[in-house]
């Protein structure tokens, strides 16, 4: 069944050319909402037990052990529903579109293909192929479909993103050679890890799978091709890209770098955890510069998935107290689906805002809140889920993560979670400045232009927002899953 979910939407873009003019959007959001029901279905049948489910493994090419190996724990699994909600919430968003769409909706569909493929792969070969085919799928959207210097910006994208993958291919190699036996799959790696007694070998491979990922994520400094990108990406193009592919790079380290190279992680844990700090401190503060709105949010992703980096870091002290190590992980992937829920959501809605007035400078808003409720109060519960308000997932996401890295017990982790208590004070000041400005301040001359949201819109976004509220509120459903996996990650990287 999990194939059959991975595959579907493909399935699916391969018909749709005969699918007639007019019916397409209404096609694409009947496949968008059955795939995110299969998935739902494939989550709630397997429960809160541990192990992978739905595991299937094929031989693919046999000489040097790789195979088609898939399958969905408490890691994936959130992310896999994650993933089908933003691409049905992307494909409602997109119901008015016009201009090439039946190519648009065939890109997103063999887009989400290409991402649950990634986030149920079991398969170093296999992940390394689904994380290309989704800089490809992503480099057309912003090309073809993207406003500004969208040439530019879509070329950036790839050569960052393409020579990351290549240094990721790398680390993968050296996983591969120091497998004994050889093997691309995952499974065995985390079972006898790469390169034993090989301290300088393992810590190389590990820097070649981190960059690789890290660029992806984006740490910094590997994150300057995110803001233009995102920028002047189309808004369902920014959705997916910060809403699911960025959550590539965590997941990697989390499936494969964390227990496949334990004693290298935990050895330059440290490293990550001042990338982390970075991260946080720096996104906010760049983005609180910002008079883009768009490019605001983008930012912020840096200083969200710096949060991710900073709590596997703390996770990766071996002498630190498993307790809070294992809060720590959990915390990192409940961020990986607040953000992708809450940021998804915000860059829905700065798309609003650039077709009714075709910008996104902060300071020719103005009251939006007068004339356009609705979409006032989506922004800003979206604003106040991204800067960690309690009763919303960015607060149960951050709180573990700051409690897990502060309580792991290591004086350079409890320094680091402390300082990174800065960046939760700068997002609240960043996020208010533009509920302030752009929802709630005196009007300004593209105010005028920005209608309220319309019945597609609402449809994108609201789901988004109410699960934000759900987790925030009721986050025991998520946690049960992942608990488990964060327990058995902390436990290898103990080994």
């Amino acid at each position: 069944m999990l194939s059959v979910a991975i595959f579907l939407p493909l399935a699916a873009a391969l018909c749709l050319p005969a699918v007639p003019r007019r019916a397409v959007p209404w096609t694409w959001i009947v496949i968008a909402v059955g795939e995110l029901a299969l998935v739902t279905a494939l989550w709630i049948a397997r429960g809160d037990r541990g192990g992978i489910a739905y595991e299937t493994d094929v031989r693919w090419i046999p000489s040097v052990q790789a195979g088609y190996h898939v399958g969905a724990d408490g890691l994936s699994l959130p992310l896999l529903a994650l993933t089908a909600l933003l691409f049905a919430a992307c494909a409602v968003h997109s119901l008015g579109r016009t201009h090439r769409a039946r190519a648009f909706a065939i890109l997103f569909l063999f887009l989400e293909t290409v991402c649950l493929g990634l986030f149920a792969a079991l398969d170093l070969l296999l992940f390394f192929v689904f994380f290309d085919l989704s800089i490809v799928g992503m480099y057309f959207v912003i090309l073809l479909w993207g406003h500004g210097d969208r040439a530019a910006s879509a070329l950036k994208f790839f050569l960052y993103t393409f020579l990351g993958s290549l240094v990721l291919l790398l680390g993968f190699l050296g996983l591969y050679l120091g497998a004994d036996p050889h093997t691309f799959d995952m499974v065995e790696l985390t079972r006898a890890p790469p390169w034993p007694g090989s301290p300088g070998r393992a810590g190389l491979t590990l820097l070649a799978v981190a960059i690789g990922l890290g660029v992806k994520t984006p740490v910094v400094p590997l994150h300057t091709w995110l803001p233009p990108a995102h920028t002047d990406a189309p808004a369902a193009g920014s959705a997916v890209l910060a809403g699911v592919m960025l959550k590539m790079g965590p997941y990697g380290l989390i499936r494969i770098a964390m227990p496949a190279l334990p004693d290298a992680w935990s050895r330059y844990a440290w490293v990550f955890l001042a990338i982390g700090l970075a991260g946080v401190l720096y996104g906010a503060l760049v983005a609180l510069a910002q008079e883009n709105l768009k490019r605001l949010v983008a930012y912020t992703s840096v200083n969200h998935m710096g949060y991710v980096i900073l709590a596997l870091g703390a996770a990766g002290h071996a002498l630190g107290d498993a307790d809070a190590r294992r809060l720590a992980v959990t915390g990192a992937v409940t961020q990986m689906v607040s953000h992708g829920l809450v940021t998804g959501a915000l860059f829905l809605l700065c798309g609003v805002l650039y077709d009714r007035a075709g910008g996104y400078d902060l300071g020719r808003f103005g009251g939006i809140a007068g004339g356009a409720p609705a979409l006032a109060a989506a922004f800003a519960v979206a604003a106040f889920a991204s800067l960690g308000l309690p009763g919303l997932s960015g607060f149960v996401a951050e709180f573990q993560i700051l409690a897990g890295t502060i309580g792991s017990g290591t004086a350079a982790a409890a320094v680091t979670g402390a300082l990174a208590v800065l960046g939760i004070v700068l997002t609240a000041a960043l996020f208010l400045r533009v509920l302030h400005r752009a929802v709630l301040g005196p009007p300004g001359e593209l105010t005028a232009r920005v209608t309220d949201l319309r019945g597609s819109e609402l449809g994108a976004v609201v789901p988004l927002l109410a699960l934000s509220l759900a987790v925030g509120v009721a986050p025991r459903a998520l946690l049960d899953t992942v608990e488990p996996l964060s327990a058995a990650v902390v436990a290898l990287v103990s080994r």
